[in-house]
């Protein structure tokens, strides 16, 4: 079976493979990560932030760089459909972006009591629990741990262990003239050009 590659942000690899620090940008930074990637272009079958969930589940593909619920939404699927293979999910012992969620109420919005009553109840530790098992999703509340099974709670994929999470970072926001050029390079990178 010929292996597919799909490569979804070239950000990341400044650090992984060109040994960056991914916080620090630079647009020296992005080109060079532009130009690693042009030179295995030839080998990476698509670029997108989607598509590879029902290509991994279905076989199509077999090796995606994705987010982790993505993955294993794909894992699920595949199972489901009895395929004969498995998918894995691994964080790069390098690190990677740290992802989290967020709930917010606009400033404007009609109802802030009922958006108050609907973060709580995401919030209540058993509900938070079961939002996790469902998803394959860490979550913060520690409170909703004596909810969660022993399988979830003990998946590193799903909470890492304390070496792993050293190697993760937020991204920050970045100025115009860095978006500019990770889009510009980005851009190129993706058409082939």
């Amino acid at each position: 079976m010929r292996c597919w590659i799909l490569v979804m942000k070239c950000c990341h690899l400044r650090w992984f493979i060109l040994g960056l620090d991914p916080l620090n940008e630079s647009v020296e930074d992005i080109e060079a990560a532009g130009e690693l990637i042009s030179k295995v272009r030839d080998n990476i079958t698509y670029f997108h932030s989607s598509r590879y969930v029902s290509d991994l589940a279905n076989g199509d593909i077999c090796v995606a760089a994705g987010y982790s619920g993505d993955i294993f939404q794909a894992a699920a699927r595949a199972e489901e459909a009895g395929r004969d293979f498995t998918i894995g999910y691994s964080i790069p012992k390098e690190g990677a972006a740290l992802w989290f969620d967020m709930m917010a109420i606009p400033a404007d919005a009609p109802n802030p009591d009922n958006a108050h009553a609907f973060i709580n109840f995401i919030l209540d530790p058993e509900i938070a629990a079961e939002i996790s098992e469902y998803v394959r999703y860490a979550n913060p509340n520690l409170a909703a741990n004596e909810y969660l099974s022993d399988e979830l709670i003990n998946d590193p994929a799903i909470y890492p262990e304390t070496d792993v999470m050293q190697n993760l970072y937020v991204q920050v926001e970045k100025t115009q003239d860095i978006l500019r050029a990770r889009t510009r390079t980005w851009n190129r990178v993706k058409s082939g050009r």
